[in-house]
C-alpha cells in the first residue's frame, strides 16, 4: 500500500477512535500527540494507539497487551489472530473502563 493510502486510512482510524471517545458514556480522557492517542480511564489505566508508518501498522498497547495492526482485505487486522481492530479495541477499552465502550469504523 503506498505511503498516502497508509496515512489516510490510519488517520481514518485515529479520528473514529476520537469520535467514540467524544461521544462514550464512560469516563475517558483522550490526549492526542502527532500519531499517538492516550486514551486514560477513571481507574487511571491506558490503553495506547499509535501509528507505524514504516511498518503500515497501527499498533495498540492495553492491559491484554501489545497488538498490531494490518490493512488487509478492507479491515485492520491483528497480525498474529487476525482480529478486526474496532471490536479489539472495544473488548480492550470495555475491560479497562469496568463498563461498555463502543469503537466502530
Amino acid at each position: 500500500m503506498p505511503d498516502n493510502d497508509y496515512l489516510s486510512r490510519a488517520e481514518a482510524v485515529l479520528a473514529a477512535v476520537e469520535r467514540a471517545v467524544d461521544e462514550a458514556e464512560a469516563d475517558i480522557e483522550l490526549e492526542r500527540s502527532g500519531n499517538v492517542l492516550t486514551l486514560e480511564f477513571e481507574n487511571r489505566t491506558k490503553i495506547i494507539v499509535n501509528l507505524q508508518p514504516p511498518m503500515r501498522e497501527i499498533w495498540i498497547a492495553a492491559k491484554a497487551g501489545g497488538f498490531h495492526y494490518r490493512f488487509i482485505d478492507g479491515e485492520w487486522r491483528d497480525t498474529r489472530t487476525g482480529t478486526e481492530f474496532f471490536s479489539a479495541l472495544t473488548a480492550y477499552a470495555t475491560e479497562q473502563a469496568g463498563e461498555p465502550v463502543r469503537f466502530e469504523p
